[in-house]
């Protein structure tokens, strides 16, 4: 029987790039996204078999009703993906849409990771990775604020809840993906430019899908990112703030 995978966020980027990548292994999917058309594209280019299941997880009924949709399903790899983010000096960003990146990259998150995280335990197996970036590695971000502090949250709470897991002896894996720049529309909703060369979404995608294997908690695609992040506990925390704020103010549009 094929093994059966959700993914968050499916319409485009990363999430478009696991339903490519676990459609090639095999998985049959459910694309959940708000943009039917989009998710129907990627469907009719896929391999196996997907259902489509439009949401706005901005909306915490949303989280809640395809929680209940999957609550009698055998889930083996739910893909946390859904999130996006957003550049400018904190007292100028618009509040509304840093409310809802907070809807989505906190509480969105959080409702999925513990109701699909319950129903694996349950199940006796599964693996579930939420998307985070390396921006929830560092101390703080001046002018992307609050989406790295929603980052934060990401790691920190999947970091927490693997641990747990690992005490009870449970079967379940829960990681976090923790890329830095990706080559995604990324930067068009978070009005940014990259100031590093990102990785390809199909690299990120490979590296993620390897980490879950070796069952890491917090996976970080490529070796210079990972250097990266290693080499930056080492710095004093005021002295990681600075740097990052550097490299902030190059990402906005001038």
């Amino acid at each position: 029987m094929p093994k059966f995978a959700v993914i968050t966020g499916a319409s485009s980027g990363i999430g478009a790039e696991f339903a490519r990548q676990l459609s090639a292994r095999g998985y049959n999917l459910m694309l959940v996204a708000r943009r039917a058309d989009r998710l129907q594209a990627l469907s009719n280019s896929l391999t196996t078999a997907c259902e489509i299941f439009t949401a706005d997880l901005t909306q915490k009924s949303e989280c809640l009703r395809l929680a209940d949709a999957l609550a009698d399903r055998r889930i083996d790899l739910f893909i946390n993906n859904a999130g996006f983010g957003d550049c400018g000096p904190f007292l100028q960003t618009d509040l509304e849409k840093e409310l809802q990146m907070i809807s989505t990259n906190i509480r969105a998150l959080h409702i999925l990771t513990k109701r699909i995280t319950q129903q694996m335990e349950e199940q006796g197996s599964g693996a579930l990775l939420n998307v985070g970036s390396c921006a929830g590695l560092m101390p703080a971000g001046p002018y992307m604020a609050t989406y790295y502090a929603t980052k934060a949250y990401v790691v920190s709470l999947t970091s927490a809840l693997a641990e747990e897991l690992r005490e009870m002896h449970s079967p379940v894996y829960v990681g976090c993906l923790c890329p830095g720049p990706v080559n995604t529309e990324f930067n068009a909703v978070a009005n940014v430019q990259f100031a590093l060369k990102g990785i390809t979404p199909e690299f990120c995608v490979r590296c993620a899908l390897h980490g879950i294997h070796r069952r890491k908690t917090v996976i970080v695609p490529g070796p210079l990112v990972a250097a990266g992040m290693t080499l930056g506990r080492f710095l004093p925390r005021s002295a990681y703030v600075k740097i990052a704020a550097h490299q902030q103010q190059k990402k906005l549009y001038r």
